[in-house]
């Protein structure tokens, strides 16, 4: 199997990766901390999957925004929106099959989307 140098740090990422896995990873590597992946399965029709991620600070959160959105036009996604940079408290990364919501830890705890993504909205009966 041929393999993809990823060429913010050296690691190889696998081609068959899914664009969710190597968002995760370029994360992990640019030192985002508290990364969750949610899978939208069945939950949206916008998206495949959604990554939540916390900055130390403003600024920080801001410059992950920033080359998130480089490493989207490497990958050949170049129409990315980004959300909420005047303050850079919750920056929100359409990378159309996958949403990023970048955080500083405080707003973070606030909003917790993870709990509400999380959910089971299969059971969820109609009224």
């Amino acid at each position: 199997m041929e393999q993809k140098e990823n060429t913010q740090q050296g690691n190889i990422i696998p081609p068959s990766s899914t664009l969710a896995d190597r968002v995760y990873a370029f994360l992990d590597e640019n030192k985002a901390l508290d990364i969750v992946k949610i899978d939208l399965e069945g939950k949206s029709a916008f998206a495949d999957a959604m990554i939540v991620a916390n900055g130390t600070s403003g600024r920080f959160v801001k410059n992950l925004a920033d080359k998130l959105k480089e490493f989207f036009h490497k990958n050949g996604y170049t129409d990315i929106h980004i959300e909420g940079t005047t303050t850079c408290d919750w920056v929100l990364v359409d990378g159309h099959d996958v949403i990023v919501h970048l955080f500083r830890p405080e707003i973070r705890e606030l909003y917790n989307l993870e709990k509400m993504w999380s959910a089971d909205f299969k059971h969820v009966s109609e009224a």
